[in-house]
């Protein structure tokens, strides 16, 4: 349909109810709805959104609008859309373009749909948008005042974009807000990415050998959680510092090929392409499980695991198996993110802060429009600031402050021992 196209639109009391939970979990969101409602300082701009269509992200779209914008949104993957939440958006007039299982062919239309709203900012997660923006519409990019993105992987390739002078208005790397990516890498990833794979599996953590490929923000919290729930954790790496810091964490250290042939469990988040080659299923175990939290699901090598198979089958929702050298190898979610194909993403109150910033940053482009370079930038430290005071506030928690004395003695350099 013209203003939307999603699975079904009688789930959208499913929906407002689901999102109704949620909120509790959104604090400070909430506290930018109130201000937005205020003060409208987004009257006259259009958002458009390529985001994974969740409880949380249908509540971001109810503060943008509260703000006076009109959004278009799609997703940025065809596993993460949650039905009820597409149902609630397209029912309230909301251009929403989105299914659980959307085609290849759905997944990229629903892009250009967006884009044809003709957006003065783009909201990304992954850069699909902004990729085909600049690819096929460059036409209207005159119109765009900047955009924001929300995850690793499309940072990537945003500054790839602006090393190959490609990029042509500023973008905001929200993923880069403390108040996101340690939050929501490190916590939420940590958690979503084991619920995704306990829910697809239902295997018991304790007791198994849980490879982590990859040890930055993410991988450290999947690490963490991992062990927390008794796995023994090995972490294969391709940089000394994180490497180190995971050996110092308690972890094991070494070469994939090697941790290929101890593993139970295989998780990714590198954003990276297959860090986990076909080849080495031929050595794994038999049960052995694989699974991806990066952005796209090139992490796993899908295509040379079905050439190696002798069998495939689905032997639970989004679980395949593939069997190999006699073993049978699984597959969680067909490789695409298992925190939300398989699960329902990072929980809310992680989101809240995330979500927070990207409701901040469309703001800031709106007051600084036409005075920011174009290029990969940063939210002012003092905005994501602002975000972990309010969280705090809403948690009921209070800091200390420094005293006159200890600013002096800060801001001075005479005293000594």
């Amino acid at each position: 349909m013209e203003n939307y196209c999603i699975k079904d639109i009688n789930l959208a009391e499913k929906g407002k109810k689901n999102i109704s939970y949620s909120i509790k979990e959104l604090p400070v969101l909430t506290k930018i709805k109130e201000r937005f409602e205020a003060e409208k300082p987004l009257v006259g701009i259009k958002v458009g959104m390529a985001l994974h269509i969740t409880t949380e992200t249908a509540y971001l779209v109810d503060v943008l609008v509260a703000g006076g914008a009109e959004v278009a949104i799609c997703s940025c993957n065809p596993l993460s859309s949650q039905d009820d939440s597409c149902a609630y958006l397209a029912s309230k007039g909301i251009k929403c373009f989105g299914y659980k299982g959307e085609t290849k062919e759905d997944y990229y239309k629903f892009i250009e749909n967006v884009i044809k709203f003709k957006p003065h900012i783009t909201i990304d997660d992954g850069c699909d948008l902004v990729n085909m923006l600049h690819e096929k519409y460059p036409e209207l990019i005159a119109n765009v005042i900047g955009g924001a993105e929300e995850t690793t992987t499309g940072i990537q390739r945003l500054q790839a974009m602006q090393k190959a002078g490609a990029l042509k208005y500023p973008m905001i790397a929200t993923n880069d807000n403390f108040t996101k990516h340690m939050f929501d890498n490190h916590y939420g990833t940590g958690q979503s990415a084991i619920d995704g794979i306990i829910r697809a599996s239902n295997i018991l953590i304790a007791g198994k050998t849980f490879v982590v490929v990859g040890y930055g923000d993410c991988g450290k919290g999947v690490a963490k959680r991992a062990q927390g729930l008794g796995a023994r954790v090995i972490v294969t790496e391709i940089d000394a510092n994180p490497a180190l810091q995971a050996v110092l964490d308690g972890h094991r250290v070494m070469k994939f090929c090697d941790a290929a042939k101890e593993g139970d469990i295989f998780l990714t988040v590198t954003g990276n392409k297959h860090v986990i080659p076909a080849e080495f299923a031929k050595t794994m175990r038999d049960g052995a499980i694989l699974a991806n939290a990066g952005h796209f699901d090139n992490e796993i090598d899908i295509n040379g695991l079905k050439e190696l198979a002798t069998e495939m089958e689905e032997v639970r929702p989004l679980f395949m198996r593939y069997r190999i050298n006699d073993r049978d190898i699984f597959v969680a979610g067909e490789g695409r993110l298992v925190n939300l194909a398989c699960a329902e993403g990072h929980p809310s109150s992680v989101l809240d802060m995330s979500f927070a910033g990207q409701a901040l940053a469309v703001e800031f482009l709106v007051k600084n429009k036409g005075k920011l370079e174009v290029g990969v930038i940063n939210l002012p430290k003092e905005l994501d600031y602002k975000i972990a005071e309010m969280k705090l506030q809403t948690l009921g928690i209070e800091l200390d402050q420094l005293t006159k004395e200890q600013l002096e003695y800060l801001n001075s350099w005479q005293e000594g021992t």
